[in-house]
């Protein structure tokens, strides 16, 4: 892939939020999920690439745009797999929440798990865990080993866990262990992200979310050092079929190689409410000012974007030539 990609996708993760975060508190999740992805669409059209979408919003019956199987980009340029999620917490955003972010990863062709849309458990953390989590063992066992590696004791440990009822026997046992725990709403791409960033005060993720979801954390884990280990939880027979038919193995622990594979993948985010790594939109008078991070796994580059976006000379959030 070529280097000046990276600075590009931001600008589709900036149009994404920028546009969804009109409906902040508004009640309105599918209205704000609706923009992000007309946004994001426009704006990969003006992309120099050859982009097909693995991971998107349903397949082509489902969804008017970003669906799996659709061409993105201007055709020319490097030929790379795309995973979307325009509104990675069209609950956050409705409700005026914490941590809603608009999200996207890119590879090398043929390098992205095809992720079926279902639920994956999941275990994640940042640089210094490596190598020392294991999805098979206990919370327990997890904990004192991210404990061991970051030199601190379990009681100054912070996980952070979906706040579901399946995940009841997890916060359960967090407690009993006595780590400190933070209780998510929704957002599991940004919970992943956040383990990798001591600011974050996050040190390990436990419970199952979205598996497209684990896709794109583990590009953003990839490209930070870090570490996520996943397992798919079909709920239907249909839901193992379709594994099935995509020769995805339900048994198999999937690694960081099973997820994204190759030593090349870039990851865009842009906030578009207040989360503990990105600051969400603010809009002043005639701008737009958005707070981004983008990275790429063959360089280990990370860069924090500040954006300050003119909304009377790019209404649209894109301009073409």
């Amino acid at each position: 892939m070529e280097r000046s990609l990276s600075m590009e996708l931001v600008r589709v993760t900036e149009a994404a939020a920028l546009a969804s975060a009109r409906w902040m508190g508004r009640g309105c999740k599918e209205e704000a999920d609706d923009a992000a992805t007309s946004a994001m669409r426009d704006v990969f059209d003006t992309i120099p690439m050859k982009g097909t979408v693995v991971i998107g919003e349903g397949e082509m019956d489902e969804a008017p745009m970003l669906y799996i199987g659709e061409k993105l980009g201007t055709g020319y340029g490097p030929r790379v797999d795309v995973a979307v999620d325009p509104l990675e917490g069209t609950n956050i955003v409705a409700s005026g929440g914490w941590n809603a972010l608009a999200v996207l990863a890119v590879a090398d062709h043929g390098q992205l798990l095809h992720a079926p849309d279902m639920y994956m458990d999941k275990i994640a953390v940042g640089p210094e865990a490596v190598g020392k989590i294991d999805i098979n063992r206990s919370v327990t066992e997890n904990l004192k080993a991210v404990a061991r590696s970051k030199n601190k004791d379990v009681e100054d440990v912070v996980a952070t866990v979906l706040n579901r009822k399946r995940h009841e026997h997890i916060i359960a046992e967090l407690r009993e262990a006595g780590a400190r725990i933070k209780l998510i709403e929704d957002g599991d791409v940004a919970g992943a992200i956040n383990t990798a960033f001591d600011h974050t005060g996050v040190d390990i993720l436990f419970g199952s979310g979205g598996a497209p979801e684990g896709v794109l954390a583990a590009v953003a884990l990839k490209c930070l050092g870090g570490e996520i280990q996943g397992r798919l939880l079909p709920q239907t027979e249909e839901e193992r079929t379709r594994c099935g038919k995509m020769g995805v193995d339900v048994t198999k622990v999937l690694l960081m190689e099973d997820l994204v594979r190759g030593d090349d993948a870039i990851f865009a985010a842009t906030g578009v409410t207040d989360g503990e790594l990105l600051k969400g939109v603010q809009f002043k008078g005639t701008y737009g000012a958005t707070h981004s991070v983008v990275m790429r796994a063959k360089s280990g580059t990370v860069r924090f974007v500040d954006g300050r976006h003119s909304l009377q000379k790019k209404p649209n959030l894109v301009m073409r030539g």
